[in-house]
């Protein structure tokens, strides 16, 4: 079955943990965690790494991780990886 969208929440609404950070989201297919996407704006990042996506599980061949400029921009890269419509 194909999954149509990812959706973003944030993580203090989504992990019980308490441990987040205030820019930190977990990335959700078919209403289960499959990845996060959090902000890191510490004066030594540069601009352009600023979010980091990751994908929780390990998929050979497919990047799972990185970084870019903006949330929506690492939102793009997570979703640019074909593993979740599978």
């Amino acid at each position: 079955m194909e999954k149509d969208f990812l959706i973003l929440k944030r993580a203090s609404a989504s992990r019980t943990s308490g441990q987040w950070k205030e820019d930190d989201y977990d990335v959700l297919a078919d209403g289960v965690v499959v990845g996060r996407i959090y902000g890191d704006a510490s004066a030594s990042t540069p601009p352009e790494l600023r979010c980091f996506w990751s994908i929780l599980e390990v998929i050979p061949d497919i990047k799972t991780h990185g970084h870019a400029a903006t949330r929506e921009a690492a939102m793009a890269a997570f979703a640019n990886n074909s593993w979740w419509r599978e």
